[in-house]
Formats: structure tokens, C-alpha cells, sequence
């Protein structure tokens, strides 16, 4: 079940444009290893406000369950030292530096635009299609067959990609 999360039931309105009235507040969080929490990004992350989420976060993250973070919410992770022990990318190892003082995960940034390490899945914001597909891996969702073919189709839309994707969810092929 999907759940949009937010610190009070106010509607939001984002960059984009979009308006979002949170179903649930972030003292609603299931706090399992089933649960899977995806931040955002944004330029908003360093208002206190946040803090609340960020905490849910951690608590997530050390039970095993699934955290994924784009962008600006990579800083908020960051501030909360979650980076510190864990392989993850950002804007730019720099960007962190420069936006987090408290950040000391250097060493195991990597430059990449998506990195999944265990329960924790972070991307820039060119890495968005790759980090939905890492997260829909680390789902199960698909099929690894089915995953490449989904990748590959929404990253070149070819459209062999798109019959390919659409035989290995075919239903009667063999699975």
C-alpha cells in the first residue's frame, strides 16, 4: 500500500507544481522491515521541519527496512549522519560537503548516479530511472527478465525494448 507521509495533513505544493494531501503523518509510519520510506528531492531538506522524517528514516535503515533518497534528501540524510557507514552518491561528493558539515561518509561515496547498498538506495537527479529501478528490484516486483527489459525500453524507448518487456509479461509465458 502506498502512502503519501508528511509532518502535518496540510496539502503540499511542489516544485512542479503538483499538490499533494498526505494521507497519514510521520508518527503513522509503520516502522517494520517491510516498510520502504522514499525522500524526495528537494531544496527544503535543511528546515528543521524535516527532522521528524529523518529520524523515521534512521529508525527504518537500522531495522533492515528499505530507505531510498534523490537529490537534496541525500543532504538531509547526511546531516543525520546516515551516509556515514553506508555506500551512497549524491549531487557530488562536494555538493554534501558544502551542505552538510556534519557529513563524514567521503569514503564511501561513489560517483555514480544511482547506488543501492543493502537497504539503502540514493540517486542524483540524473540517476531517477535508475534509482526507480533499483527500487523496484529490491522490491521483487518483476523478474530479473522483465526488469532489464523495463529498464532498457524506458531508458532508450526503443520499441524491440518496449515488445521485448511486453513478452516477458506476457500471460501465458512461461515464468
Amino acid at each position: 500500500m502506498l502512502k503519501t507521509v508528511s509532518y502535518s495533513k496540510e496539502p503540499i505544493h511542489t516544485m512542479g507544481g503538483l499538490t499533494v494531501v498526505p494521507d497519514c503523518l510521520i508518527d503513522d509510519i509503520a516502522i517494520k522491515e517491510t516498510s520502504v520510506l522514499l525522500l524526495p528531492g528537494a531544496d527544503t531538506w535543511s528546515d528543521p521541519k524535516h527532522g521528524a522524517i529523518i529520524k523515521k528514516a534512521s529508525e527504518l535503515l537500522s531495522l533492515g527496512a528499505t530507505v531510498g533518497a534523490i537529490c537534496g534528501a541525500t543532504v538531509a540524510l547526511a546531516n543525520f549522519g546516515l551516509l556515514d557507514n553506508q555506500r551512497h552518491t549524491s549531487n557530488g561528493q562536494g555538493f554534501l560537503e558544502m551542505f552538510s558539515p556534519a557529513y563524514k561518509g567521503q569514503d564511501l561515496y561513489v560517483d555514480k548516479p544511482s547506488v543501492a547498498d543493502n537497504n539503502l538506495i540514493t540517486a542524483n537527479p540524473t540517476g531517477a530511472l535508475l534509482w526507480a529501478k533499483q527500487i523496484i528490484e529490491h522490491l521483487g516486483v518483476f523478474q530479473a527478465n522483465t526488469l532489464e527489459f523495463w529498464y532498457e525500453y524506458f531508458s532508450t524507448g526503443k520499441a524491440e525494448s518496449f515488445f521485448a518487456l511486453m513478452q516477458t509479461v506476457a500471460p501465458n509465458n512461461e515464468k
